[in-house]
């Protein structure tokens, strides 16, 4: 492979959204070496180079080059404003951005904001969610310790990521608005296929592999024995992907089935399946999954 070709790609150095990062590059095949103290690492067995970044950095580092992916929430794609291309939304490290006033404060809607001021380390989307609103609100910027704002007098309320809301309870506020949804998302500087076709293409082959990482997760595996009666309506219950497979077996009248079942229906399909006369029900998860 051609080393010109080989793709940059930029994660976070540390913490949740690094590790699970991480783990779908593993789950890829993709294997690399690295211990926490170096910012770059190669992949053993794919074209493809990692650095090791704040997950606020991740967003510029693409757009200028330096970078030809990466792996970052969106709200700091959002917040950054650099032009790049979402090529995916991973699913994982999903949070929310929320207005919090003080337990005592009434709050009726996002109307009450107008007029208010808000601190939050995220101006640029609170801008942008007040303005769908028609809310016009006086926006303080600040780093880190949102949650102190309103207790010293700096706003009336804040606009913050929040996970279980513990720190707003501990702090005396409240979650009254929720405002912004995100989770990780896979960007790509918007120009990489004119620039760098090669490169493009091992990207192209990264997501083959990244689609059938995060199919697989929505699918389970089931292989189960039946009344071969009753092939008709199970077909109608589990299609699978085109049908399901059918494979007679020694004992007359048995057939064995295997098929795929989505994650988010599968409790009612093993139900349907007890009330079949299914037998010798397996369950397992699939490791990858393509069309």
């Amino acid at each position: 492979m051609n080393g010109s070709d080989t793709i940059r790609i930029a994660v976070q150095k540390s913490g949740r959204l690094s590790e699970k990062s991480l783990t779908l590059i593993q789950d890829c095949g993709i294997d690399y070496s690295a211990d926490t103290r170096v910012l770059k690492a190669m992949a053993d067995n794919f074209p493809m180079e990692f650095l090791f970044l704040r997950d606020d950095d991740v967003p510029e580092y693409v757009y200028d080059g330096i970078a030809d992916i990466g792996i970052v929430g969106k709200n700091e794609v959002d917040e950054k404003g650099f032009s790049v291309e979402i090529l995916r939304d991973l699913g994982f490290s999903r949070c929310r951005l929320s207005v919090a006033v003080p337990n005592t404060t009434v709050y009726a809607g996002i109307e009450d904001l107008q007029g208010r001021s808000i601190a939050t380390s995220y101006p640029n989307i609170l801008t942008s969610c007040l303005k769908e609103q028609n809310v016009d609100a006086d926006i303080h910027v600040v780093s880190g310790s949102v949650e102190i704002a309103p207790t010293i007098g700096l706003a009336d309320a804040i606009f913050d990521i929040v996970s279980t809301g513990s720190t707003l309870i501990s702090n005396g506020l409240k979650e009254v608005d929720v405002l912004y949804h995100s989770s990780a998302v896979l960007i790509c500087r918007k120009d990489l296929e004119r620039l760098h076709p090669g490169k493009f293409r091992n990207v192209s082959r990264l997501l083959v592999r990244i689609d059938a990482v995060m199919r697989a997760k929505h699918y389970k595996y089931i292989l189960f024995n039946l009344p071969e009666e009753h092939i008709e309506e199970v077909s109608r219950i589990i299609p699978g992907m085109k049908s399901p497979t059918v494979t007679p077996l020694y004992t007359k009248g048995w057939i064995s089935v295997q098929t795929v079942v989505n994650e988010d229906v599968f409790w009612e399909v093993l139900e349907a399946l007890k009330e079949l006369g299914a037998q010798g029900i397996l369950v397992t998860s699939i490791e990858k999954m393509t069309d």
